[in-house]
């Protein structure tokens, strides 16, 4: 994991905390600052842990991409804490969370990011669909080599086969 600058984590930090305080003002909330931190790996930006009341960032993507962390990636997961503290368990990304991303952070209510992943995409395998070619993830292959499980194009519905 690539070691992140004190600055770094301190404009994160802020970032998060001006989300919080942001949501508290325009919503008459009190909410407490959640923990944060920097072990997330992989294709995923961020997350949240609304009952453990945490977030974790991918280190490696924050680095690379700092500007839409800041604009984009923290609000989005800030808002999953905003929404579960407003609403309960409610859908992820469901009507609770996008009227929040959109009247409370202005933020686009975008359900992935848009980053570059390849240097945090690890091994995929080739398939195959009437689309054309489709790469699995590790985890996604052997469950399918396994027998536990079969995939299918998000386009044309047609069941994937390794090539």
């Amino acid at each position: 994991m690539p070691s992140l600058s004190d600055t770094l984590i301190k404009t994160v930090t802020d970032r998060v905390h001006a989300c919080i305080d942001s949501a508290n003002l325009q919503l008459g909330l009190q909410l407490v600052y959640p923990q944060v931190g920097f072990t997330l790996r992989g294709r995923a930006a961020g997350t949240a842990h609304p009952t453990e009341w945490r977030l974790r960032f991918n280190p490696i993507l924050l680095q690379q991409a700092t500007d839409d962390f800041l604009h984009e990636v923290i609000p989005h997961e800030v808002c999953h804490l905003v929404a579960f503290a407003l609403h309960g368990r409610v859908k992820p990304h469901g009507p609770e969370w996008r009227d929040l991303m959109t009247n409370l952070f202005n933020a686009p209510a975008n359900t992935t990011h848009r980053l570059d992943i390849t240097t945090v995409q690890g091994k995929t395998f080739p398939y195959q669909c009437r689309c054309g070619p489709v790469a699995l993830t590790v985890r996604r292959h052997h469950k399918v080599q396994r027998g536990q499980a079969t995939y299918r194009c998000k386009q044309c519905q047609q069941i994937l086969i390794p090539i």
